[in-house]
């Protein structure tokens, strides 16, 4: 492998790479543009585009495409060449700044929620110059929003970014209360993305795996993740061969992975990035994500992204780690001493405030069928939200919310008793991995996403409700200053801290008093994606949208149909293949071996009449047995399913899936399953959880 810092950032238009190829006039234009949010100028562009295509074509592009996020989570793209044909029978490469700045893909054809009618095919992609343009398999990627026609946005990166812009304005507010000059805020993400591998050959005979992303049927397997020597150990040469390879496509990506390692599962892995800019981070985490499949292959494997791939055994989740930044000062670090820091306590109180005002939009925001399997599953954070502060802030907050005085604790130094170890400093802080939204020093590490998720959402979300809190301090405070602005400002932290302190829970969250204690705190427990979708489209959700422009009230709407029909559709397919797997694969290899075991033991008992035949017997009853019952299963299932698609509101019908259907599959997956132990190994038709997972 090359050297990492030959090869780092070396496939992306960087400040680097621009200060090198572009005037010094239009660099620092340009910069003003990303770094200050001016508005950019088409002669800028043009001298921009000119300087990108000469880059790209030098490192072998011959096409360039607007890389954009429509509402299916995903990325997308069309390709188009640089190539411009003139007179003489020859051509030229040519790239203008307006090509640049605008694309125009059809908009019909992606999820709009209404926004867009199959006639109205017009929309547009804009260039996103806060988010660098990339050279991938020879093509020029340059970020983009997209909107309809009519201005509606269409993606995920469009109100990501007005919620960034929402938190940079109010948070500067905040900062000009401390006597701060205006600067640019930034909300800062790093994403660890967990994901399975498991071998080529028997992702591809199971058909479940190739149309779900997820395996509808699977037996426990003998050994799963109960001796924890998966997670931390050591890599098997395939996959630190895949890693490899990753880590050197991102690399030269300018995808910053920093950690790598097995996680608790058999077959699990994770990837970890340092911080970026979050609009930056979540891009790059979806880049990663397309080349952990691509280059999966590679090796003879397959890269699972599902949130819940196998039953028991754990999930995967994308962990949002979130702060906010300004001129590179962390707002979230508490410092060494947080009871004197009031600054960090007037933004602690805001995150407080806005997850107990917005924790049904945040659990929304998480909302998928793939994590419904996840959340609550004793191996990721439970669908209720509550926050997870520590030992020593939580003290702060206490005596903050007490009026009592508090003195930080000196951290202790941990002496492991063996003299050739060095001592070190204990955190004041431990970990809570039952928490979904927990401190982890100087920033929150939101754990409800599920690994297949689009980031935007739940930072969206988490934006906007923290810009919210911070301009109801700004509008309290602005006009106080000094000593009557300190006074001020502790009290109103302490008060927020009062009517917010029910979100706070330091304790296990997968205990089943901590589900008592939430329901008497008044906190919601969304457990599946139906119950939680249809707060977004609550008064109280479009109000908060719209106070601070991030989404109009047909936006909000249009969103919200969005995954409702993503969710029906997910479980239709579901169902179907569920179905088509019973009828043409399990059934057909349960009767054969049945008859099987009936003939043997016909020919058996004719040979040997007094023989004991009890064994062979019990198991052609628990055979024909399950068999029936797989039938009458099958056919309730196949019954609600008909019946589902006749509903016409995606709401009801999602209610119908998630609360009619979803345990009719489970008794259904049940009882397949119990039939896996008793087939014989030959007849089964497919890989089973003790193949895919320990293969060599």
């Amino acid at each position: 492998m090359s050297k990492v810092q030959d090869i780092y950032g070396a496939k992306v238009f960087d400040e680097h790479t621009m200060q090198e190829r572009l005037p010094s006039a239009t660099y620092k234009q340009l910069m003003r543009t990303i770094k200050d949010g001016e508005a950019l100028d088409l002669d800028v562009a043009n001298v921009v585009a000119h300087a990108m295509k000469e880059w790209a074509i030098e490192l072998g592009a011959t096409h360039y495409t607007h890389w954009f996020q429509p509402l299916s989570g995903i990325t997308s793209e069309k390709h188009d060449s640089f190539i411009d044909p003139i007179d003489d029978g020859h051509a030229i490469m040519s790239f203008s700044g307006k090509e640049l700045i605008q694309g125009e893909p059809d908009a019909s054809s992606f999820p709009s929620g209404g926004l867009r009618a199959t006639f109205e095919a017009r929309g547009y992609t804009a260039w996103d110059p806060t988010s660098y343009a990339f050279i991938k398999d020879e093509v020029l990627c340059i970020p983009t929003a997209f909107c309809s026609y009519t201005g509606e946005a269409l993606d995920k990166k469009t109100p990501l970014l007005r919620s960034m812009a929402a938190i940079d304005s109010q948070a500067n507010r905040v900062l000009a209360l401390f006597g701060e000059p205006r600067q640019r805020v930034v909300v800062t993400l790093g994403a660890e993305q967990e994901y399975f591998l498991i071998s080529e050959k028997d992702y591809e005979k199971r058909l479940d795996l190739i149309l779900t992303g997820r395996t509808l049927f699977g037996y426990s397997p003998c050994k799963g993740q109960e001796l924890e020597e998966h997670y931390f150990g050591a890599i098997r040469p395939s996959v630190n061969n895949f890693m490899k390879e990753l880590d050197e496509a991102l690399w030269e990506l300018g995808v910053p992975a920093k950690t790598k390692h097995n996680e608790v599962a058999p077959c699990q892995h994770e990837l970890a990035p340092l911080f970026a800019n979050a609009n930056r981070a979540i891009d790059q985490n979806l880049l990663t994500m397309e080349e952990m499949k691509l280059l999966a292959s590679h090796y003879g494997l397959t890269c699972l992204e599902h949130e819940k791939p196998f039953e028991h055994i754990n999930g995967s989740g994308k962990h949002n780690n979130w702060s906010l930044s300004a001129n590179g000062k962390n707002l979230l670090d508490p410092g060494d001493n947080p009871i004197d820091n009031l600054r960090f306590l007037v933004f602690l109180a805001g995150v407080i405030q806005a997850v107990d005002d917005y924790q049904e939009l945040l659990r929304m925001a998480a909302a998928s069928a793939g994590n419904d399997h996840r959340l609550g599953a004793n191996e990721a954070p439970p669908a209720i939200v509550s926050i997870f502060l520590g030992e020593e802030l939580d003290r702060v907050v206490q005596a903050i919310i007490k009026g009592e005085s508090y003195h930080s604790a000196e951290r202790a130094e941990m002496d492991l008793g063996v003299e050739e170890l060095p001592n070190f400093l204990k955190d004041n802080t431990d970990r809570n991995r039952t928490s979904p939204f927990a401190f982890t020093g100087n920033k929150f590490e939101f754990r409800m996403p599920g690994s297949n998720q689009n980031l935007s959402d739940c930072n969206m979300v988490l934006n906007t409700a923290m810009a919210k809190s911070l301009k109801e301090f700004a509008d309290e405070m602005e006009g106080k200053s000094g000593e009557e602005f300190n006074a001020a400002a502790m009290e109103y932290v302490a008060n927020t801290l009062r009517d917010h302190q029910r979100i706070i829970f330091n304790g296990d969250g997968y205990s089943d008093e901590w589900q008592v204690e939430a329901e008497k705190r008044g906190l919601a427990n969304h457990k599946t994606t139906a119950d939680a979708l249809p707060c977004f489209v609550s008064d109280k959700s479009i109000e908060l949208f719209g106070e601070f422009n991030v989404l109009n009230e047909a936006e909000v709407r249009s969103r919200y149909e969005v995954k409702l029909e993503k969710y029906n559709k997910t479980m239709n397919i579901e169902i179907r293949t569920m179905k088509r797997l019973v009828r043409r694969d399990y059934l057909p290899a349960i009767n054969r071996f049945a008859a099987e075991i009936a003939e043997n033991t016909w020919k058996i008992k004719q040979m040997l009449p007094d023989a004991d035949l009890e064994a062979q017997e019990r198991k052609l009853r628990a055979l024909v047995d399950g068999a029936a019952r797989i039938n009458k299963l099958l056919s309730k299932l196949h019954e609600l399913h008909y019946v589902s698609l006749e509903v016409a509101d995606q709401q009801e019908r999602a209610n119908m899936n998630a609360h009619q259907i979803v345990p009719v599959m489970d008794d259904l997956r049940d009882a397949v399953d119990a039939m896996e132990i008793i087939v014989g190994h030959e007849q089964w038709p497919v890989p089973t959880y003790n193949e895919i997972l320990f293969y060599t």
